[in-house]
């Protein structure tokens, strides 16, 4: 059994998918309706702009589902299509790509979704107020007993839970960088404060999640060919108006990717493709789960070589 993946935030980079559109017109055209969904030119952005311009949320967001959906293009192109996976999931904002990858959302509905949400979460929280961390080395329990201690009267939390050894908190700046201390202090080998604009993932985006509740209702939803594995459930749903109410909650929500890659595992998954820019997933699902067989699928090398493993 096969899950098929979809990167978050950080993973971006300028170029992505650029040889994708070259090398596959069903690629190009994503980023073609992309561009005509947001009403300006983010493929020249992507592919010849500044990193910088490219990082802020607002344009990460639906920049990285676009080349993960140029590469799920690709793919079908090639004869695989989405249903020879058993479950599809995405790292916060990937769960959107997956589901469009699933067909739940339209392409431009997508990215219209993701730059709302790119601009609700980064408005939020003024510049400065927020903050996240990375505890390396702390296992998920311990994490969540820093965030609390570190708390004392303000937002704490444990934001991403990513594998057995890397966990994310977010919430207020200073309290985030008493976790920092507080991690250190219970054996963390590293904590470190994250270069992001925001506190993603925690209380503190209630605004942002008011925002998405608004345009989500008016967006058409289908039922996803693949069932989506959640990341505020780590377990998989189907049912449109539940998806819809889990998207609104996960942007205050922690990514339970940790136990999402574990409960996919149990199912009986055995190899995941991550399909769009970077390996980030790909190093994570490996110190989940070092039996799980990954690809990474960015490249129009790395279909071929996809294309080639199932023959």
């Amino acid at each position: 059994m096969k899950a098929f993946v979809f990167p978050g935030q950080g993973a971006q980079t300028i170029g992505m998918g650029k040889a994708l559109a070259d090398a596959y017109p069903a690629s190009k055209a994503v980023f073609d309706e992309v561009d005509d969904a947001l009403g300006e030119a983010l493929s020249v952005l992507i592919w010849e702009g500044d990193q910088d311009q490219l990082t802020l949320t607002q344009n990460a967001q639906p920049a990285l589902m676009a080349t993960s959906l140029a590469a799920v293009r690709a793919l079908e192109t090639e004869g695989v299509t989405i249903d020879a996976a058993s479950f599809v999931a995405g790292h916060s904002l990937g769960e959107y790509s997956a589901l469009a990858a699933a067909g739940v959302f339209s392409v431009g509905d997508t990215a219209r979704l993701l730059r709302t949400r790119g601009l609700a979460m980064q408005e939020a929280v003024p510049v400065g107020v927020g903050a996240m961390a990375a505890l390396l080395g702390l296992d998920f329990a311990t994490a969540q007993t820093v965030a609390d201690e570190a708390s004392q009267g303000e937002v704490c939390q444990a934001a991403n839970d990513n594998d057995p050894g890397q966990v994310v908190v977010s919430g207020h700046k200073a309290a985030v960088e008493r976790a920092v201390e507080i991690a250190k202090e219970k054996g963390a080998k590293r904590a470190v404060l994250l270069p992001v604009s925001a506190p993603f993932h925690c209380s503190l985006m209630e605004p942002a999640a008011k925002i998405m509740a608004d345009a989500l209702s008016n967006v058409n939803m289908n039922a996803p060919v693949v069932p989506l594995v959640a990341n505020v459930l780590a377990s998989d749903v189907s049912d449109p108006t539940t998806i819809r109410s889990l998207l609104v909650e996960q942007v205050t929500g922690s990514v339970r990717w940790r136990e999402s890659v574990e409960w996919m595992a149990g199912k009986g998954v055995t190899e995941i493709w991550e399909i769009g820019a970077g390996k980030a997933l790909s190093g994570m699902i490996r110190r989940i789960d070092k039996s799980v067989v990954m690809r990474a699928i960015g490249t129009p090398d790395d279909v071929k070589a996809a294309i080639e493993s199932l023959s």
